[in-house]
């Protein structure tokens, strides 16, 4: 059903079809659909036809400023009924940035056991496994027997953001073990729960990085893990689908500061243009400062430039073969630090590995730019001059590229930092210092 059938019920006063194609969709789509409207009495009335037990799931899925329209203007009993049936991760991530006059209404409607979880989690620092995790996970004691774990899977498993897994902990909360439902299901009902569980557990703690959580999740391949306070009690999980939330939220991170501009959490459409530019600007500003460093080098070559103009048309042609290569140098290493396969321990083996690469990109591309020049301005040594060039600054910018995000590793910087941008200037400063040196020689 299109956008505009639905505001044509609406206008109907069909709400009654209205409510029967909304409550028949995925919650992710009926979120789809509320977001096309752009009227926020509309909007409201949409929202308000959904079925009590699936609004809190649609909540969940709809843009930061919708959510934070609904709060303000449906009623504290609908406000308690979503609040509470929200997963206690969800409402953190909501509570984190909203301001502090709804947040003050949605506590005020939260249930008080809720409201002190709020508080406990909102206590640790922000982008660690205490921030990112949820305490509504099912906990089992040693010795139960299989089927008794079922009854309390029965009771408990409908406020639990999942129950695939569930943990076995003792008295006082210390983890001891865990166990899937599957291996559950296929178990011996009279079986103790101790005799059947796996005790092979990884464990994170609550001041573990949301990047060291996510390599976890990648190395082992799980949906879900433990977490433990400094005491190695268990507080609670997290479940993959917010380590997706990281990751994509790093990734976008990564994208920016590659591309020289300043981290942004909103989506593009809803930043300002002034917001746009402030982000930006710096780093451009920086980078043509920087700029002034490869004109002041280039006039104390004005001698050769004045009997060998020929040799400033090439200048673009080095310039971005150097930038290429570094940036192509780069990305390999940030992709390959991101994903663990390579670390500072690893420098020799990349550098003679891109070595060899350079050698073998740098005469490719030499050989070819010699006979290209050669045939076009029949000058062999204006010819020689670029081949010689072009080998060295492929050696040279595939050095830096490569080496560049790994210092920024050793440094405790975040290697994204070292991508493009920087890179280029920094290689084109080498680019005239290498080609006019080599230009001297061999004409003077």
């Amino acid at each position: 059903m299109a956008n505009e059938q639905i505001l044509d019920l609406i206008n109907q006063k069909k709400f009654s079809d209205l409510r029967t194609y909304l409550n028949g969709l995925k919650e992710a789509d009926i979120a789809d659909e509320i977001e096309k409207i752009e009227e926020p009495d509309v909007l409201l009335k949409v929202f308000r036809l959904l079925k009590k037990d699936i609004a809190a799931d649609v909540f969940t899925y709809l843009d930061f400023d919708i959510q934070k329209h609904l709060i303000e203007t449906i009623s504290e009993q609908e406000l308690n009924l979503i609040m509470n049936d929200l997963y206690l991760d969800d409402t953190i991530d909501l509570i984190e940035n909203l301001p502090a006059n709804v947040v003050n209404r949605i506590l005020r409607v939260t249930k008080a056991e809720k409201r002190q979880e709020i508080n406990r989690f909102l206590g640790y620092e922000e982008k660690t496994a205490g921030s990112l995790m949820t305490s509504e996970y099912l906990d089992l004691k040693g010795d139960m027997k299989v089927s008794d774990c079922f009854k309390r899977i029965r009771k408990l498993a409908q406020d639990k953001e999942t129950i695939n897994t569930c943990y076995i902990v003792d008295d006082t909360k210390m983890l001891i073990g865990e166990i899937s439902i599957r291996d559950l299901i296929l178990a011996s009902p009279t079986k103790l729960i101790k005799d059947v569980m796996s005790s092979n557990i990884i464990p994170v703690n609550t001041s573990e990085t949301q990047e060291e959580v996510s390599s976890l999740f990648k190395k082992y391949n799980v949906n879900e893990l433990p977490v433990q306070d400094m005491d190695n009690r268990m507080v609670g999980i997290i479940t993959i689908d917010d380590v997706i939330d990281v990751i994509e939220e790093d990734t976008t991170e990564d994208f920016h500061k590659m591309a020289a501009i300043m981290p942004n959490d909103e989506s593009y459409l809803k930043t300002s243009a002034f917001t746009h530019s402030k982000k930006r600007i710096l780093w451009l500003t920086l980078l043509m400062i920087s700029a002034i460093f490869t004109g002041i080098l280039l006039t104390s070559y004005e001698q050769i430039l004045s009997d060998q103009i020929i040799l400033v048309s090439f200048l673009p042609l080095l310039m971005g073969l150097a930038g290429n290569c570094g940036s192509q140098a780069s990305t390999l290493m940030i992709r390959g630090m991101v994903l663990e396969e390579i670390s500072m321990k690893d420098y020799f083996k990349i550098f003679f590995k891109e070595f060899y690469v350079s050698l073998f990109m740098g005469s490719f591309l030499a050989i070819f730019n010699f006979f290209r020049i050669f045939i076009q301005y029949k000058d062999f040594l204006i010819a020689t001059i670029i081949a010689l060039t072009v080998i060295l600054i492929v050696l040279i910018a595939n050095l830096i590229g490569f080496t560049m995000p790994l210092l920024a590793k050793k440094l405790k910087l975040d290697p994204a930092v070292m991508a493009a941008p920087i890179i280029t200037t920094i290689l084109d400063c080498l680019v005239i210092l290498t080609y006019f040196n080599i230009a001297q020689m061999l004409l003077y």
